[in-house]
């Protein structure tokens, strides 16, 4: 078995952070969590680039946007959602995470989820640069990881057997279709 290792070199990659404004505090925390893991880890401060958005639910647009521009290799995308008296929270965290994985999904892209969804700021404090440890540095090493998988050659996208075996029995039926058209 051919055993990919992990790469969490971050040296020449472009890197967008996309950070909730609301709950500010926490996204400043998350943000520096982030920055730091990257630079420790070779990526020049130049190639790293931030974008506020207002909150944790405008997050998915921006990170589709910054995807589709295809100027960066990576984008971790940041913030908070904490839980209030009202199913509000739900809507939020859903829209976030679903709105999140669809742009995983049809870009390519590697995007990173950090945004922290918690019952109340103490959690979210906690997993900010306190007691648990920074998630922003977590999602950032884990966006790095995925950039250099994409870009391995082992990962590279290739047509697996039976699919060139289809195409080159298509290409032959097409061929003899084309001869008895002839003749």
């Amino acid at each position: 078995m051919k055993i990919e290792t992990p790469r969490f070199d971050a040296r020449g990659l472009r890197v967008a952070l996309v950070a909730a404004r609301f709950n500010h505090l926490i996204s400043v925390r998350l943000i520096e969590g982030a920055r730091t893991a990257l630079l420790a880890r070779g990526a020049s401060a130049a190639d790293l680039h931030l974008f506020w958005v207002p909150g944790a639910f405008e997050i998915p647009q921006a990170a589709r946007r910054l995807a589709e521009s295809g100027r960066f290799d990576a984008i971790v995308t940041l913030g908070s959602v904490i839980r209030g008296g009202t199913p509000h929270f739900d809507y939020v965290c859903r829209g976030v995470t679903d709105g999140v994985r669809e742009v995983m999904r049809t870009t390519n892209v590697p995007v990173a989820f950090g945004v922290l969804t918690t019952d109340d700021i103490e959690q979210a404090l906690s997993r900010a640069g306190g007691s648990e440890g920074n998630k922003g540095a977590e999602v950032a090493l884990a966006a790095v990881e995925m950039a250099r998988l994409f870009e391995s050659e082992s990962f590279a996208s290739r047509p697996r057997s039976g699919a060139r075996v289809g195409r080159a029995r298509n290409a032959a039926r097409s061929s003899a279709g084309r001869k008895r058209a002839t003749s």
